[in-house]
């Protein structure tokens, strides 16, 4: 049974008299473990696919099973749990809570896991360690570079040992070196088991996933996988 299965799924969204069909009778399975990259041309629906997996958006019409379960059946509260504990977020620009330290900022998912405040940052600085950044909990966003704010935001969004974590253009914003270091990071997570999704329109980016899935026109295009 694939971790991730979707069915027929369509988003369409209306802007003004234009309906815009942003995925398109689209079907997708990711299996646990699997490092997929999602790649495509300007709206093709890559961030739009990320966003239905996450539970952030749910698709007009068809079928979205995550671990057996139908996403579409969930209540708001359910769909909650799912994101903060099933599913971790890596953003572009980091989403960082500029007033809040590094620590609490890794921390913060725990907060609605209503989990009691030493262990929230046991936790977080535990994590933080293992992204190499156990000696900055106490610095605040603005006072670490770019490559040191996305390791923050991977640190947070595994602060709950989530099944699958979903990054979105997670180097987009870094340069070549910070680039590399968040790859090998992602390499690392993968090869402890966790899931991985992440979009890129970067080439060198993809190459580091095991199976490269490109879209266009809100349906997936080719499939390649690396052995």
């Amino acid at each position: 049974m694939a971790l991730i299965d979707l069915k027929q799924i369509f988003k369409t969204y209306q802007m003004g008299s234009t309906q815009i069909n942003a995925l398109n009778g689209l079907n997708c399975e990711i299996g646990e473990g699997e490092y997929v990259a999602l790649m495509g041309p300007s709206g093709s629906g890559k961030s739009t696919l990320m966003n239905v997996i996450g539970c952030l958006d749910s698709p007009t019409s068809g079928s979205y099973l995550l671990n057996g379960n139908d996403v579409s059946k969930m209540s708001e509260d359910d769909l909650a749990k799912v994101r903060n504990v099933e599913i971790g977020f890596v953003f572009q620009s980091f989403n960082l809570l500029p007033r809040t330290s590094a620590l609490e900022n890794v921390a913060l998912p725990l907060v609605y896991a209503g989990i009691g405040k030493k262990e929230r940052l046991d936790r977080a600085q535990i994590v933080l360690e293992k992204v190499g950044l156990g000696d900055r909990g106490d610095h605040k966003p603005n006072e670490l570079s770019g490559g040191q704010r996305q390791r923050v935001a991977i640190a947070r969004a595994l602060i709950n040992n989530p099944s699958i974590v979903l990054a979105d253009e997670p180097t987009g914003n870094l340069d070549s070196t910070s680039s590399l270091e968040i790859m090998n990071l992602f390499e690392e997570i993968h090869a402890e088991g966790n899931t991985v999704v992440m979009v890129t329109h970067e080439e060198d980016i993809a190459e580091y996933a095991k199976r490269t899935i490109r879209m266009i026109d809100g349906k997936l295009a080719t499939q390649l996988s690396v052995t």
